[in-house]
């Protein structure tokens, strides 16, 4: 299997401050040889500009439709120790585990509002989350929600041709950051430790007939959060090139309170989030980008008018909280609380068509 590593390694270096002439030519012919320029402080100045591109680029790609998803969380049980997380296995909080019918009644109140994509999302607990076990939820949900993906640990390739055969479509992985060195110091025990495995889970994946892929980096996780945008961008670039039959989508969420109590290195400032993710849409056209609800509304709002073509809405991050809120740890805290129909009532205004269900997805 062939790896990008190498690449990425090389984009943790320093880089001179590019000139006002340099940031021009970036605007004028962007791509990821000049992702540092547009992402650079000397290209704030131009962040309109930035940001119109972007959006007429995103307009001619995507068009007006965004699709909609909603996490479910089907366990926050963790056998990884992540200083970030709020589900880290050194932290006392409450846990759980939702059964298989569990899952599918959260499902059920989440199709009720709409939503045929879901993600299922958990902590890394091979025992209590298990292949079987996912399997199983797969399954169980296939007949009713025309999309379903995960959120968990890595898995084998078997393992992902297994859950492929039971209806799984996607799978998320987000690297946290590229920089392998502040990988190790966030991440102290457990399977997610092993870089290589979790930067390579994406192709196993893949390999193994998954038809969505999802990557991303934790913004303000690692002190260069450039360097982390440049590689994801690196990185969906490379598996649209080696996977061209996928669909490959990106993510930058900001770090957010949790139980962890982990605080960013460098805060990313709202214009600075604006400025990469238009950054990252003009260097990787094709590349579907992808906004939680870890962001606040008016942001939001804002993005997908620039950027974002697939966005969640009316999120629990914990097991359960959908029907039973309060039960169990959550994740990280959102900050947009809209309900699904407000942020779909959001879209229409603006002139954006919400799309509960794609041609893309399955026939349940």
């Amino acid at each position: 299997m062939s790896q990008p590593r190498g690449r990425f390694a090389a984009y943790l270096d320093d880089l001179p401050a590019p000139t006002p002439t340099e940031v021009e030519l970036a605007l004028a012919q962007p791509s990821l040889a000049n992702l540092a320029t547009l992402l650079s402080p000397a290209a704030s100045p131009y962040l309109e500009q930035l940001a119109q591109q972007a959006r007429e680029v995103t307009l001619q790609r995507f068009g007006r439709a965004v699709r909609l998803f909603a996490p479910l969380y089907v366990s926050n049980a963790c056998l990884s120790s992540c200083t970030y997380c709020g589900f880290s296995k050194d932290l006392q909080v409450a846990r759980r585990t939702l059964t298989v019918e569990q899952v599918v009644e959260e499902a059920q109140a989440l199709v009720a509002q709409g939503f045929r994509h879901l993600l299922l999302v958990s902590g890394e607990h091979r025992i209590e989350v298990s292949k079987d076990y996912l399997v199983r939820c797969v399954e169980a949900l296939r007949p009713f929600v025309p999309s379903v993906s995960i959120e968990t640990q890595t898995w084998s390739d078997d393992t992902y041709a297994l859950l492929v055969e039971a209806g799984l479509e996607g799978a998320v992985h987000y690297q946290e950051t590229y920089d392998r060195d502040r990988y190790a110091e966030v991440h102290t025990a457990g399977w997610k430790r092993d870089y290589d495995r979790r930067l390579a889970s994406t192709e196993r994946a893949a390999e193994a007939g998954v038809r969505r892929l999802g990557i991303g980096a934790l913004l303000g996780l690692a002190a260069d959060w450039r360097a982390d945008v440049r590689a994801v961008a690196e990185h969906a670039v490379w598996l649209q090139r080696h996977y061209w039959r996928t669909e490959v989508t990106v993510s930058l969420p900001r770090i957010k309170p949790s139980a962890s109590g982990f605080q960013p290195l460098v805060p990313v400032t709202d214009a600075e989030y604006v400025q990469a993710m238009a950054a990252v849409r003009l260097v990787a056209p094709e590349v579907g980008i992808v906004l939680s609800t870890r962001e606040p509304a008016v942001l939001r709002d804002g993005l997908v008018r620039i950027a974002v073509t697939t966005m969640s809405a009316g999120s629990s991050t914990e097991p359960g909280g959908y029907l039973h809120p309060g039960e169990a740890q959550e994740q990280f805290a959102i900050s947009d609380e809209r309900t699904p129909a407000e942020v779909a009532a959001m879209l229409e205004a603006a002139g954006y068509e919400p799309v509960w269900k794609d041609a893309f997805a399955l026939k349940g």
